[in-house]
């Protein structure tokens, strides 16, 4: 079944009062539209309120199924859960002759001179080797082509004729992404746990602070950085989501959510701009390994937080007045 034919099969059972049994994901026959003199529900009944929020769950859900189904994203998913294997391996190998990763110079992602001694840290010096552009990269795809990506396959102005309505239809394709980005982060987390626990010893760990604390302490504060690093791409999920309702094009949205993402950064390690340091949303996104300090620090770590609420109030804000405005011709 087609995107459009399934899109419509949605339109038409949420106007019979069923979107919440079928979805996009569906893949029946549509059914046919109640007939204009079919009785009207008894006022008060909350029968509507009940459609609604069954629509609202159904049309999350299918956004999910589509949205993990694609090759797209599993080769996105791919792509992150290789990255620590190839880490792994590349530091078992230079390791090997009992030589220190990059000559003893500190050269590397941030935590990968401890890997040889716990395999644990490979998760945090993944999360930090892919934070600044792979992930980046994989939710700007997905979310440059939440809105775009509808309207260039044409299948955008099937979604709207379901009751659903606009801002239900952005806040399924925004929480989408989010559920995203939690996804790409615990499948770096998760293939850097097994490598690392694969070639490397485990134990106790040493935190940042000198302090050293059982494994499974280590675990729960590897879930913890997940957990933020994820909470740190919130704010690019909504600067992704409104360029993508600025176009009709979703390689054009997805181009333009990575190219800023790469632009903003570079403006983030011009000491000359360092006064608007404090503003960009990936300033604070290595503030994870704060976590690893006991007692840990609060500071950059509520920053980070703060600023990601800020762009996403700001950008969602933004993405929901340009949809609920534009005329929708895909």
């Amino acid at each position: 079944m087609s995107r459009a034919d399934t899109a419509t099969d949605t339109a038409t059972d949420t106007a019979a009062g069923a979107a919440a049994d079928t979805g996009r994901a569906g893949a029946g026959t549509a059914r046919p539209v109640a007939p204009p003199a079919a009785p009207a529900p008894a006022p008060g009944l909350g029968a509507g309120a009940g459609r609604g929020s069954g629509a609202a769950l159904g049309l999350f859900r299918s956004e999910l199924t589509l949205t993990f189904r694609r090759w797209r994203s599993l080769a996105l998913l791919g792509i992150l859960a290789v990255l620590p294997i190839v880490v792994g391996i590349a530091v078992k190998i230079e390791t090997s002759d009992g030589g220190s990763v990059g000559g003893g110079g500190g050269a590397g992602p941030a935590f990968i001179s401890q890997v040889t001694n716990n395999g644990l840290f490979l998760v945090f010096t993944s999360l930090a080797a892919t934070l600044p552009f792979f992930l980046p990269m994989a939710i700007g795809v997905i979310a440059g082509d939440a809105i775009a990506g509808e309207a260039a396959s044409g299948t955008l102005r099937y979604l709207l004729v379901a009751p659903a309505g606009r801002t239900r239809l952005l806040l399924a394709k925004f929480t989408t992404v989010l559920v995203f980005c939690l996804a790409a982060t615990l499948v770096v987390a998760a293939s850097a746990l097994a490598t690392g626990a694969l070639l490397f010893p485990t134990g106790e760990v040493t935190l940042l602070s000198g302090t050293s604390v059982p494994f499974s302490e280590g675990l729960l504060r590897a879930l913890a950085i997940a957990a933020t690093v994820a909470a740190s791409l919130v704010g690019l999920a909504a600067l992704g989501l409104f360029v993508s309702t600025l176009t009709n094009s979703g390689i054009a949205a997805m181009a333009t959510t990575v190219g800023l993402v790469i632009t903003v950064q570079i403006v983030d390690t011009i000491p000359q701009l360092d006064v608007i340091h404090p503003y960009l949303f990936p300033h604070y996104w290595l503030s994870f390994s704060d976590l690893l300090r006991d007692p840990v620090y609060w500071d950059h770590l509520t920053k980070n937080f703060g600023l990601q609420a800020l762009y996403t109030a700001l950008f969602g804000s933004a993405a929901w007045a340009r949809f609920t405005t534009r005329d929708v011709t895909a």
